[in-house]
């Protein structure tokens, strides 16, 4: 039986997961500026019209718009929420001029920008690394214990008792770390390395396609190999130092999986119909919360990653591409003319809609929208 949690469930939850999230990354470029003497205009959750909002002392404008999926600040001398420069700030007075973004000196400002994402790191940071101090590290040796007849690790010479040493090139220390590895790279092979009475060797190994379904009917298409492990798991306590080094761990697998998984789509080795948007994120959050509270601040931690990684893509209109302009100005030692930043803004937002369009497309095949309208039909 599939578990489905209901509409306004999945909705209350999407917005409990993204909200704060946008809040965090949102706030990270807000305290930076404050913090370099740039005045905030605008501290949006969400795009659109205004639903509710107030103004502090210091004439920053926070509100909450409609339009729940995404946010911005606008500091001054911005024309608008992406941070393009309004050239009117020139006819400002030099007092003025020093609270004005584009005022201040480059690396003031890459930092400005770069504080959005590292605050979304630093979130997920901090839920992995309370995690690790209040349940330990649990890890299983990275030896194979088991091996399914005619399975791809039988093929290849695989044997148990073999110590798995490393996956297509990342060394392994757990066995935990093998299944991520080889369940991004279905039907793609690549070299494991391996030990046997002491003595390494390595083997290329092509994985199965396996497609599997969750309790709430979602599909996937992973790698398996057929090797098991012992099952035996040895979980060690982790001091409030260690936690910090566990949680950079932690980050750096999923970012190591987010940058494999982006790579085999542009190589055209996983089909682009596995892209989520939007309404995948709002069905899987509303799923990870039925599962529990522990489930649900796990997934808050992938998606913080997912959006501090997301924005530092070299995409105008992005964090990544804000820095990419920034880093020609530090080269040419001027800036980008502003002919050339509208060209840019305008192709980056005609790929940043195309690219919701057809996630969201995938989103809604993923639910079977078009099945129900060919049959309707």
């Amino acid at each position: 039986m599939i578990d489905t949690p209901g509409f306004f469930w999945t909705v209350a939850c999407f917005i409990l997961a993204i909200g704060p999230l946008v809040f965090v990354h949102e706030l990270g470029h807000f305290l930076m500026a404050r913090l370099f003497g740039v005045q905030v205009d605008v501290f949006s959750i969400g795009f659109g019209r205004e639903v509710t909002g107030w103004t502090d002392r210091l004439g920053t404008r926070w509100k909450i718009a409609w339009m729940p999926l995404g946010g911005y600040v606008r500091f001054a001398g911005d024309m608008n929420g992406a941070s393009q420069e309004d050239p009117r700030w020139r006819q400002l007075t030099p007092g003025e001029r020093d609270r004005v973004f584009h005022a201040k000196p480059l690396w003031q400002r890459a930092l400005i920008v770069l504080a959005g994402p590292l605050a979304n790191f630093a979130a997920a940071l901090i839920i992995l690394a309370g995690f690790a101090y209040a349940y330990g590290d649990s890890r299983m040796p990275p030896v194979v214990a088991g091996i399914q007849a005619g399975s791809p690790a039988e093929r290849a010479g695989i044997k148990v008792g073999d110590k798995v040493l490393e996956v297509s090139g990342r060394s392994v220390e757990r066995f935990e770390q093998i299944y991520p590895i080889v369940q991004a790279r279905p039907g793609i092979e690549f070299d494991m390395k391996l030990e046997r009475e002491g003595q390494p060797f390595t083997v290329q190994i092509t994985p199965r396609t396996a497609v599997e379904r969750d309790r709430f009917g979602n599909e996937y298409k992973l790698g398996k190999i057929g090797i098991a492990p012992s099952g035996k798991f040895v979980i060690e306590e982790v001091s409030l130092i260690e936690a910090p080094i566990v949680a950079v761990r932690r980050t750096g697998e999923i970012l190591d999986l987010m940058v494999t998984g982006i790579w085999q789509v542009i190589s055209g080795r996983r089909s682009v119909d596995e892209l989520g948007g939007p309404i995948k994120i709002a069905q899987i959050s509303g799923q990870a919360a039925s599962l529990g509270w522990k489930e649900f601040v796990s997934f808050l931690a992938l998606i913080s990653i997912n959006l501090g990684f997301i924005n530092l893509l070299p995409v105008p209109m992005l964090d990544g591409g804000h820095l990419c302009f920034y880093a020609v100005e530090a080269v040419q030692r001027r800036p980008v003319s502003p002919r050339t930043m509208e060209i840019a803004f305008r192709s980056g937002m005609f790929v940043l809609l195309a690219l919701m369009a057809f996630v969201t497309l995938n989103d809604l095949a993923s639910l079977g929208v078009w099945r129900f309208a060919g049959h309707g039909g």
